[in-house]
């Protein structure tokens, strides 16, 4: 094994390295520069050479280039209100609405090319504080060689990728959103790696990183390696990748990519290609263990950071304490369920609504289970999926109110919330990582409309605590009705510990107007108008004493086609709800 660079004109038998322990192999360069690029020579039993980029270096070569390069960082942070702050706080209490971004697509600059990462920072952090959003979610940063990945392919675990900037123009952006108020998440990939010849694929000449046996090491319809979570090297790698963006470049959470891929031993394979764990069942009791044992690490040394699952099965016990033996320890699972759901239900034509009220309604049946997030995905936006304004049926018009009433009703369900970049202004276009959003929409009405309301949905989610306190808490939510099929109308109630500021959501999914609506409420008092379909405000309502959906008092409440009203109230505890009336 010998080290090659631009310092010594790539030859390798000018620095070879000591074997000096099993494994481990080291030698001294002198006289080293910043930005100088290098590899690892490694000749194979069988007599190849092999020339692998270095898994532990901080800087790539810009794509196509491969190479590492050495690379001392000297950012000096400004944001230890932030993690002092943040480290207090409990993060199952607080406002979580995250933006997910692609970086290289968010927006271009004037020749067309993708922004830098301080140039990014610095035109998306007024828009994220414009909407109201608390984080976001960056699509993997960590080097990856192919473009069309989206990032999911990686071949540098512990440094941002150079197609943006320098890992110290990294730590400024990250600053720069901390010092905004702002969280950021990025994707962080262990489940898997590519076979480009330059990064972990059969490192040595051997299955290294990755299984030996053939009907574990690989997810053929991906094309990719699986890492071997047996190895305690391998586990301590990425334990440790993990570990260093957070600590080192303050990152607020990694959002762990494909879980379910490392849980199931049969995952992707046929009956006869994969192998059963010593129990005879298809459970990966090693990527069990390296997950509980990174969640275990990460939580105890950071209090403040947040990991998150995208996990889309019934795999129990995602999240929650690592230590309570059953665990895996994430903080966070993306609820996949309800956004298969949800996604089925808001595609039908209003007409078919009605025979699949409980699409909208089935979530709740399981909502406690996990500590989760409503998630729609950059996954939903691509390969032949159509654009979220796209799913929606109907005209022109038919399709922003849809979204509209489809956005009101996922803000007010208990869970986080995650919307990809374009969805909150009515994107036309799928995403390409190709090119930047189509922002000129915003200027067209409709789209501005759009993107106007979502913004009072998301300012009125982190104004309140009702929307984000009790998630985790079946007491923080009361259907009002749940049945109302024949007229797909939804009412139900998100709360507060105190009661105060409790709110109400009113949601019509088809084009049909009831100005005789009435809708049950569970309390005397003032209700007050903070949101409808036309973004107004301020129209206040008194409860009667009229037996309405279970409920003993009720208000009157016109509902436009697509009508949508969150009314905020205090709520006064009654006596038990009466017996449902008939509409």
């Amino acid at each position: 094994m010998s080290v090659v660079g631009d310092f010594n004109k790539w030859d390798r038998n000018a620095n070879y390295m000591e074997k000096i322990a099993d494994g481990v192999w080291e030698t001294f360069i002198s006289g080293l520069s910043q930005f100088d690029s290098y590899k690892y020579c490694i000749e194979t039993p069988k007599g190849k050479f092999l020339l692998k980029s270095d898994p532990y270096a901080h800087h790539f070569e810009t794509r196509p280039g491969t190479a590492s390069k050495i690379y001392e960082c000297s950012y000096k942070w400004t944001d230890e209100k932030w993690i002092s702050e943040k480290s207090k706080r409990i993060i199952y209490k607080s406002p979580v609405n995250i933006y997910e971004v692609h970086l290289g697509s968010w927006m271009h600059d004037d020749n067309d090319n993708p922004l830098s990462y301080v140039s990014f920072a610095e035109k998306i952090i007024p828009y994220m504080k414009k909407m109201s959003y608390t984080h976001i979610e960056l699509m993997p940063l960590t080097e990856f060689p192919f473009d069309g990945s989206w990032g999911y392919q990686v071949t540098g675990y512990f440094a941002p990728t150079s197609r943006f900037g320098t890992p110290d123009d990294f730590k400024l952006m990250v600053d720069m959103f901390h010092n905004a108020g702002l969280g950021i998440i990025i994707d962080w990939v262990p489940a898997h790696f590519p076979k480009d010849a330059c990064g972990l694929y059969e490192f040595d000449g051997t299955c290294c990183y990755e299984y030996t046996d053939e009907r574990k090491s690989e997810h053929k319809s991906w094309g990719t390696r699986v890492f071997d979570y047996g190895k305690g090297e391998v586990c301590s790698f990425l334990i440790s990748s993990a570990n260093y963006w957070i600590s080192e470049f303050h990152i607020d959470g990694i959002r762990v990519d494909a879980v379910a891929s490392m849980l199931y031993l049969d995952y992707g394979r046929t009956e006869g290609n994969w192998v059963p764990n010593k129990y005879g069942k298809n459970g990966n009791l090693e990527a069990m263990s390296f997950l509980k044992h990174c969640n275990s690490i990460l939580r105890k040394r950071f209090p403040r950071a947040v990991t998150i699952a995208e996990e889309s099965t019934a795999w129990p016990h995602i999240t929650g304490n690592p230590d309570d033996g059953e665990s895996l320890g994430f903080t966070y699972k993306w609820n996949m369920g309800w956004m298969h759901d949800f996604l089925e239900y808001m595609k039908l034509d209003p007409y078919f609504r009605s025979n699949n009220h409980n699409k909208m309604t089935f979530a709740m049946t399981y909502a406690y289970s996990e500590n989760f997030i409503l998630v729609l995905s950059h996954d939903e936006v691509v390969h032949l999926k159509c654009s979220m304004i796209n799913k929606m049926p109907g005209e022109y018009e038919d399709k922003f109110a849809n979204l509209k009433v489809g956005y009101t009703f996922m803000m007010g369900h208990p869970g986080k919330k995650l919307l990809f970049m374009g969805q909150d202004f009515g994107q036309w276009a799928e995403w390409s990582e190709a090119k930047s959003l189509d922002w000129h929409l915003t200027n067209e009405t409709m789209h501005s409309d759009l993107q106007k309301y979502v913004k009072s949905l998301l300012s009125i989610y982190n104004r309140y605590k009702a929307c984000y306190e009790l998630d985790q808490d079946p007491e923080g939510f009361e259907w009002m009705d749940p049945d109302d099929y024949t007229r797909s109308i939804y009412s139900f109630v998100r709360k507060t510990m105190d009661g105060r500021d409790s709110i109400l959501y009113v949601c019509n999914f088809t084009p049909v107007a009831r100005p005789d609506f009435r809708v049950g409420v569970p309390c005397p008092g003032r209700y007050t108008l903070l949101l409808n379909e036309k973004c107004e405000e301020g129209t206040e309502y008194i409860a009667e004493k009229i037996p309405t959906d279970r409920m003993e008092y009720s208000i009157p409440l016109p509902l436009a086609p697509y009508g949508t009203a969150i009314i905020k109230f205090n709520y006064k505890k009654v006596k038990k709800p009466i017996k449902k009336t008939k509409k």
